[in-house]
């Protein structure tokens, strides 16, 4: 994502005074394309927590399962019917980055290249260092696969927080200011990429174009 360092320096600086935003946002994403590209350059090495099966062999349930994030943690995920596995790449990066906030980890990169990986890890560090965790429900509805093109893919979904409450480990109470996308669902959107090791990872984040409701 062309600009991308610049943006998270400056969201870093403002980051002590101002709620965390969302990955694509926080990291001045551009809008989500009606196409992935076809032709993309190679992806780095898979990161240690990277599986070397592609996504395509995974098998996914169907309908509304509820997982354990972490301690007071959940997220309710509304598989639909016969789900493509490269929905699978969403799911994962949404509980894996919540789950690294509530456990007090430094990153997340599961089957991600460089760039989403910093996005996905200076979102997540902006809570950490701040020693603030998450406590509730999430839930993860609407995923769809909006285009597949060669071996790019935009991968959507809608998120819904409200039932999540970002709290201060130190006293255990309620942040004050909390974000904004924690009081409405919010669209999330990501660009995958097919790697030479028949590995889809996501790419970047993207600014989703549509809007979700509960």
């Amino acid at each position: 994502m062309l600009g991308l360092l610049p943006a998270l320096m400056a969201a870093a600086a403002c980051g002590a005074e101002q709620p965390a935003e969302r990955p694509a946002a926080a990291a001045g994403a551009r809008s989500a394309p009606e196409s992935p590209p076809e032709e993309s350059p190679p992806a780095r090495s898979p990161s240690p927590g990277s599986t070397p099966e592609s996504t395509s062999e995974e098998e996914l349930p169907s309908g509304p399962r509820t997982v354990r994030v972490a301690d007071g943690l959940r997220a309710r995920i509304d598989w639909p019917a016969d789900p493509d596995p490269l929905l699978k790449l969403m799911v994962d990066q949404y509980v894996g980055t919540r789950r690294a906030i509530a456990e007090r980890e430094r990153g997340y990169g599961h089957n991600m290249e460089m760039d989403a990986e910093i996005q996905a890890t200076e979102w997540i560090r902006e809570f950490v260092d701040k020693g603030q965790t998450m406590r509730g429900l999430g839930r993860v509805y609407d995923l769809k696969v909006a285009s597949v093109v060669g071996r790019g893919a935009q991968i959507n979904a809608c998120v819904d927080e409200t039932g999540i409450r970002l709290v201060s480990e130190s006293t255990g109470k309620a942040v004050p200011r909390p974000p904004a996308w924690l009081s409405a669902p919010y669209a999330e959107s990501v660009i995958a990429h097919r790697g030479d090791d028949g590995v889809w990872r996501i790419r970047s984040y993207a600014e989703p174009n549509e809007r979700c409701t509960r």
